[in-house]
């Protein structure tokens, strides 16, 4: 409860305040306002000169015939689908060259809507449309989970999407607004934590052991992270995105937004932890009800040292899957491993992959400790039907001896 209470608090005192702040230039338009998309479904699509007038601009018949360039591109005609213009077309042209869109016939994509100095209106290709794709593979993951975790599951998806909401509308705006990073990321994983926790497992002691033992460890992980980022000099600069933050928004740290987000990222695999550890200690007890603490600390123990083994591969592994073209640029860069491993792009990583792999090892005994405590209050042993609800058994009475029916002379 006083915990609850300390993170309500935190919550008010750090909520961010209405502030305005201009759009960074390279997300927004000529005229300075934010980028428009509209959806648009390729209809035809051909290989010719570049240069054609109509390229980019809004006509109902046949582009413009092109002015040859000097060179081919890809020529598309695209109807555009929504927004003002809508029931027109306009012809998107894209150079060849690596990383450019092959569009094909019958594909859906978004187009950029823009206005020209002289108020002309202008399409570009933005992007593939994935809504319906990505509606489909989020619907089956959905269902999946719904029909193997049941109601479990359904709460579970529920706490997803308050973890993601506290993310968009407390964290991210509190950030914006200046606010030091340690705390804000602290009371949003606390907040993200007490819905996910209770809303998958439920309102009892075991839940509440493993909420204990994740807390402590969130603030370990915090710690940790500071010392570590201090020690090793992360900038985060590698990151592109770092990168335009500090230049298009100045007042945000990058430290900060490194903190948090190693703060952040530890929630997964440390909620999975204690929550495992919880309830094998409350597992043993209810089996063995004449199981002492120390034997309940001991045997969940020897689960939790067997999950912090296969645990640790995942910290690594995902990181390195992730991050396969960037190791496979270093491969090539003729680079000696030590440059590479040092450098701060693959630096963050280990830092983070370490804070992670410390504070989840740790995890395991305060969190076994705090449901042993909690499963076995007072430290009093019970047999195990009256941990399970049952009455006391009602011991046998004592039947007294028969005499014998001779009497001695």
């Amino acid at each position: 409860m006083a915990i609850g209470i300390a993170v309500v608090a935190g919550a008010i005192l750090l909520w961010p305040a209405k502030q305005n702040v201009d759009i960074p230039l390279p997300f927004q338009t000529a005229s300075g306002g934010a980028v428009n998309s509209e959806a648009g479904t390729v209809v035809s699509q051909d290989i010719g000169p570049c240069g054609s007038a109509s390229s980019g601009r809004v006509f109902t018949g046949n582009p413009t015939p092109p002015v040859n360039a000097g060179y081919d591109c890809q020529r598309s005609i695209v109807t555009i689908d929504s927004g003002p213009n809508a029931g027109t077309r306009t012809l998107v042209e894209i150079a060849p060259g690596p990383g450019q869109p092959d569009l094909r016939t019958g594909e859906s994509i978004r187009l950029v809507r823009a206005t020209d100095p002289s108020g002309t209106t202008q399409y570009s290709f933005n992007d593939f449309a994935r809504g319906l794709p990505l509606s489909i593979i989020v619907g089956v993951f959905a269902v999946v989970i719904c029909i193997v975790a049941r109601w479990r599951g359904f709460r579970a998806l529920v706490g997803l999407v308050v973890a993601f909401a506290v993310l968009v509308v407390f964290m991210l705006p509190a950030l914006l607004d200046g606010s030091s990073a340690i705390p804000v990321a602290l009371v949003a994983g606390a907040i993200i934590l007490y819905a996910v926790l209770y809303l998958a497992h439920g309102v009892n002691l075991r839940t509440s052991a493993a909420l204990l033992g994740t807390l402590t460890s969130m603030g370990l992980a915090a710690l940790l992270s500071y010392i570590a980022i201090r020690m090793t000099h992360l900038t985060g600069l590698s990151e592109e995105q770092n990168t335009d933050v500090q230049a298009y928004i100045q007042h945000v740290s990058i430290t900060g937004l490194l903190l948090a987000g190693f703060i952040i990222g530890s929630l997964g695999v440390l909620n999975d932890v204690t929550i495992t550890q919880a309830s094998a200690a409350f597992e043993i007890a209810s089996a063995d009800g004449t199981a002492t603490r120390r034997h309940i600390f001991s045997s969940a123990m020897r689960v939790g040292r067997d999950h912090i083994a296969s645990t640790v591969y995942t910290l690594v592994l995902a990181y390195a899957g992730g991050a396969l073209p960037l190791l496979l640029l270093f491969s090539v860069a003729g680079r000696s491993i030590q440059d590479v491993l040092t450098g701060d792009a693959v630096a963050i990583e280990i830092v983070r992959s370490s804070v992670g792999g410390i504070a989840l090892a740790l995890s395991v005994p305060l969190t076994t400790a705090i449901a042993a405590l909690l499963a076995r209050p007072g430290g009093v042993s019970r047999p195990a039907a009256a941990i399970a609800g049952d009455p006391e058994p009602t011991p046998p009475p004592v039947i007294a001896p028969r005499k014998s029916g001779r009497h001695s002379r």
